[in-house]
């Protein structure tokens, strides 16, 4: 559905070099130069899948608004590229978080570079710097500040290598709202061998299996949440049961998504 390319450089994009890059001619796209091809972004989208309303870019984001066809789910997807420095860092966080808070209608996707790491774990090879503890503190607060939670990983732990791979670390990665994972609840980020870049490429991809009849499904986050599970306890064992065991399971179920929604 969605292309989204960071650190393009100089390149001058054109209709026709999109077309050849995707392979057909049902290709919208946007590029942010940025400064002298530095922090420049492409985001690309096929046409018959998401149909385009209107964006906004700046230095290090393209966001575009639009609508999933199939779904006919308003989506929101933000293509990302964060530079080094702290305090451009905390200027992006603040700017995205501005153009969240008044599309809370929508369901959003926000994928990159984010040049962080959100825990000491995901850095290996690389002296600390005095930095880290505070960016890592701050990316994370902008993820709970904005309620967003970020898709399973498959395949290799880290995304950054150096030229000799003794330093690696994860800084791309895909953040996504409740909503999305409502709609794909099966949408993991798949991390691809490094090929062209230092970076290995991610493909964000929904596998629906038919397991039969959904009638109740929870977000692990939830389980982080203070006093969550106590809820659940004090929910499950108000609720009154009639019939067998298992009508009466299925009814406490449907009970307790109405107050999980709440």
């Amino acid at each position: 559905m969605f292309v989204c390319i960071q650190e393009t450089k100089a390149i001058q994009f054109s209709d026709a070099r999109c077309y050849s890059l995707w392979g057909e001619n049902k290709v919208g796209w946007l590029h942010f130069e940025g400064d002298n091809g530095g922090g420049s972004l492409l985001s690309m989208w096929h046409k018959d899948v998401f149909s385009y309303e209107s964006h906004e870019m700046g230095k290090g984001f393209i966001v575009v608004y639009g609508k999933h066809i199939k779904t006919n789910r308003r989506c929101v997807v933000a293509n990302i590229y964060v530079a080094c420095s702290l305090r451009e860092k905390k200027v992006l966080w603040g700017e995205l978080t501005r153009i969240k808070s008044v599309s809370q209608d929508k369901i959003w996707c926000l994928c990159g570079d984010f040049n962080v790491v959100r825990r000491v774990t995901e850095r290996q090879g690389a002296r600390a710097r005095d930095t880290q503890s505070s960016e890592i503190r701050d990316f994370n607060g902008f993820i709970e500040a904005n309620l967003l939670f970020e898709l399973p990983f498959v395949g290799m732990e880290f995304t950054w290598f150096n030229s000799n791979g003794s330093t690696k670390s994860r800084l791309d990665r895909a953040l996504v709202t409740e909503d999305w994972m409502e709609v794909w609840p099966m949408c993991k980020q798949y991390v691809q061998r490094r090929e062209v870049s230092d970076h290995c490429a991610l493909v964000i991809k929904f596998v629906e299996k038919d397991w039969g009849p959904k009638p109740f499904r929870t977000i692990d986050a939830w389980l982080l949440e203070k006093g969550f599970l106590e809820m659940v306890k004090v929910r499950w064992l108000s609720y009154p049961g009639q019939g067998c065991s298992f009508t009466k399971a299925k009814d406490k179920l449907k009970r307790l998504k109405g107050d999980l929604k709440e």
